[in-house]
This record gives structure tokens, sequence and C-alpha cells, in this order.
């Protein structure tokens, strides 16, 4: 009995090493399609209940998973840089604000970025897009950071049209400035950047295509006949926004039939995702959620997001588990074949949801770090619920078609295409009116995912904020100091020599 019981468990064993060789064997990476949207509010998608049309987002989004409780940073440098490392920017030092085209710093040089690491397992790279995360030595762009190519600008809040920023131009193919593009609306010019990587790339090869797309952010620009759609729209910002939004749903569209064309969209994974809040002041709205890009407050941080491919063993769904934008680090690299050092030289902050997405298992992520930063305030989030301390008080802004009374003054914006000031973009909230910052807040989330309710009075909650506080104690001890760093005068001696932004140290 006892030998026909090990002869059969050696049988079986056999089998399962057999199958598991196979599978290994037959392991096929995917083709990565990471589409980041910029400064998209969470209003502004049709599968979120916006007037604006988005019928390519919203197909894809509801024949996939639509991330409900998913966080990105408050801002566009710290959310890019979560997600090319994984981890926090209050571990990266990218915490504060974003960097400016004379800013001498960048994302830090130690850490194996999301391109680096696809590479190592055989991945084709591609930005095309924005970069902001740096450029001030030629180690910090892009095409010396894992991608094989890179076309679009470095920096933020370029002229869509002109491709310049702060009175040069910042359009780059490469490690060259691209001249020959002024007056192409910028996301036209993606787009027949994109299709020639499609075009060409082999099928046999895993594809990494990250289109971090300029729209929706300002300067508020777009072609007029997609501004034409919106005529109902009687807000001349929202409306030039809902045309921007509009042009960004047909570039989704157009996306997706270039892969379909080129036989690799089958062998897809979409995501898509904002990396923060829309700001009323350039048309975007979060609507219902309190609050706005710049801010900790959920307008700010939580995302619009969805993942679409065959992968996934669950459609149709909507996934209310806590994510965040530095999970997409060990996720897709776990997911190509491949590994990283989990603590060096900062440990990993993400985790691997693919699971989660992916058949519905709870999340491994019980807890973020919204932020932490002397301008915003600092938020956690744990389980349920939300502590916020010393913020800005940000109330709730409806999307002007909603109401007939527009609170927000758009004077910075009556000539087209006018940019903001260095000064507005700093100062964060823009034009709208604040209170005392508030010291102390307490919500539950999953019940009160609006911020109407705070519970940090009462009685019942007073151990919960005891709690919440002793906690980030502990996330303000591991923080490292912000890399900001002064303008530098020779990164604009550089831009007059040379007529464009580029690395000058």
């Amino acid at each position: 009995m006892e030998a026909a019981l090990l002869w059969f468990v050696s049988i079986f064993l056999s089998r399962v090493n057999t199958v598991l060789s196979q599978d290994a064997t037959n392991f096929k990476p995917p083709h990565i399609l990471f589409i980041l949207a910029d400064d998209l509010g969470w209003s502004d998608v049709g599968f979120h209940g916006s007037v604006i049309e988005t019928p390519n987002i919203d197909k894809l989004a509801r024949q996939g998973v639509i991330l409900d409780n998913y966080y990105v940073q408050p801002l566009c440098t710290p959310t890019r840089s979560a997600l090319m490392t994984g981890r926090y920017p209050i571990h990266t030092g990218l915490q504060h604000g974003v960097i400016h085209p004379d800013n001498p710093y960048g994302l830090p040089l130690e850490y194996s970025i999301l391109p680096q690491e696809l590479k190592k397992v055989g991945y084709a790279t591609h930005l095309v897009g924005k970069w902001h995360l740096g450029f001030y030595k030629w180690p910090y762009i892009p095409t010396k950071r894992g991608f094989d190519t890179a076309f679009g600008f470095w920096d933020g809040s370029e002229n869509h049209y002109s491709h310049s920023v702060e009175g040069f131009l910042d359009f780059h193919d490469g490690e060259e400035p691209s001249r020959t593009w002024n007056g192409t609306y910028a996301t036209y010019a993606y787009m027949q950047r994109a299709e020639r990587i499609v075009r060409s790339h082999d099928p046999a090869k895993p594809l990494f295509l990250y289109m971090a797309f300029q729209n929706v952010h300002s300067p508020v620009q777009a072609p007029q006949k997609y501004v034409d759609k919106y005529k109902f729209i009687e807000d001349n910002v929202r409306r030039t926004y809902a045309g921007m939004v509009d042009i960004l749903d047909e570039a989704v569209g157009n996306l997706t039939r270039m892969f379909q064309e080129a036989g690799l969209w089958d062998d897809t994974l979409v995501i898509f995702s904002t990396d923060n809040g829309g700001l009323p002041d350039s048309g975007g709205y979060n609507w219902p959620l309190r609050g706005t890009k710049h801010t900790v407050w959920e307008g700010g941080a939580r995302g619009t997001a969805f993942v679409y491919g065959n992968l996934l063993k669950q459609t149709g769904v909507r996934s209310k588990e806590l994510m965040h934008v530095t999970d997409w680090y060990p996720t897709l690299i776990k997911l190509a074949g491949g590994s990283f050092d989990p603590i060096n030289p900062k440990p990993v902050d993400g985790f691997d949801v693919w699971e989660t997405i992916s058949t519905g298992k709870s999340s491994p992520r019980k807890e973020l770090v919204i932020n932490i930063d002397s301008s915003e305030g600092a938020s956690l989030r744990v389980g349920d619920m939300k502590i916020l301390l010393n913020v800005p008080n940000v109330t709730w802004y409806k999307p002007p078609e909603l109401e007939k009374s527009f609170n927000i003054k758009h004077e910075h914006q009556k000539q087209s295409g006018a940019d903001y000031s260095r000064e507005r973009l700093n100062s964060g909230l823009l034009t709208y009116q604040q209170s005392a910052p508030i010291q102390v807040a307490l919500y539950n989330i999953t019940a009160d995912p609006n911020e109407h309710n705070d519970l940090s009075n009462s009685s019942k909650y007073l151990d919960v904020v005891a709690k919440l506080k002793k906690r980030m104690v502990y996330y303000v001890k591991s923080m490292v100091q912000p890399l900001n760093k002064p303008s530098d005068p020779q990164a604009r001696v550089f831009a007059e020599k040379n007529g464009c932004w580029g690395p000058w140290q």
C-alpha cells in the first residue's frame, strides 16, 4: 500500500512539474500600453457620468476593470516619479511641487525605473508625450533612462501648438530638439509617432508604449471642431476643455485601431490613468469629490483609471479595492516576467495587485500615503479611514454645465492658450478663495467618499485619530528632504543660445 502511494505521488508530482515547465516555456509577456492623461478630472469621462463624450475610453473601461478606489499624487511630477519607481515621492525627494525647465534636479539616477526593468526582460520601450522628471543633465533624459525612443516634451505646461514653455521650445525627438511641428496640435503629432512605432514593431517582441498625453493640461487649447461639439456649455474655458477631452478620447480610439491593425491588440494590456485630479481654473472638475489638483482631498488624488485586456480573468466590473500608482511598478514588472530589487536604494512602496485586478482578490494594500508636504499638508488612508493634517480648506466644484452659478474666475484665460505664470502654478490653488487651513480632519471614505462628514471631533473616533497620527509619524520619519533647488540662470542662457530647453550642466 505504501509503495503504491509513493508511486502515485511521484507520478502526480512529475505531471505537475511537466505542466509548470510547459507554462514557463509557453509564457508570453504581454504588450503594455500605458495611457497617462494629464490633469483629467474625475467627473470628465463618460463612465463617471460626464456630459463630455468619451465613447472610446468608456468602451475599454466597461469591457475591462474600472478602478474606483485608485490613488495618484496631487501633481504631475510626483505621480510620474511614483509610477516609474514604485516609491512614494516622500521617499525619492519629489514630493514638493513640480520640476520647472530651469530647475537643476530630477528623478534620482540610483533608481532603476520601469522601462529599464522591462528592457531587462526583452521589451522594446517607447515614450510618446510628457516626461517631466528632469533634464538638467544628459543622464536624466528619457532615452538615457530605459526608453529606446522618446518623442515629446521634457517639462510641463507647453503650448499645444508652438510646443514652447516660458518662451522657448520644449519638444524633443530622442536627444534632439524637434523643430518641424510648430502649428501642429501636439496630440496629432503624438499619434503620428505612435502609429510609426506600432506599425514597425515586431509582434514577437514585447512592446511597452508609454503614451503620456499632454491633454488635458493647460494651456486650454483645442482645434475648433472639437470645441464646437460642446456649444451647450456656456463657459468658454470649460467648453474648450471639453474639446481637449474629446480629442484625447479620439486618440485612444486611434491607438486601439493601430494595435488591432498591427496584430498586437489581442496580446496587449491597456492601463489608463490620470496623473492627478482636474483643476477648475483650467476647466477640469472632480465633482462630486471634494477638492482639486494640488490638494490631498479626494478630488486631487482619487484617480480616474481602468485596465483592459484579454489577460483579465474578470471583465465588466468595478473594483473597490485599494490601489495606488506605485503599484504599477511591481505589478507590471512581475507580469512581464521580470524581477527587481525590493529594498535598494529605498524599499518599494508598491504592491503587486495583478490578482486583485484580474480576479477580484482582496488587495494586498491596506494603507497609502497620499502625500506629506509643506504646501499641500499631509494625508494618509488606512482601510476605510482617511486623515488630513494642516490642509487647505478646499470646497466642492461642480461643472458649470450642471449649475448656473459659476464662481471660478477665468480672467487669465481670456486670451486663447494663455499660459499660467510660474507664480500661479507654484501657489497651487490659483484663483479660488481659501479660508484658514484645516488642522485635523477624519473621514470614512468608504461611507463618505465626497468628504462631507468630518469625524475628527467625535469622541467615538478620537482613538482612530490618535492611531492615524501615530502612523503618520512613522512615515514622516522615513521621508527624505525634497530635492527642489532654485532656478539656475544657466538654463536660460542655454535656451537663449539654442532656441530650446535642454541639458545645460
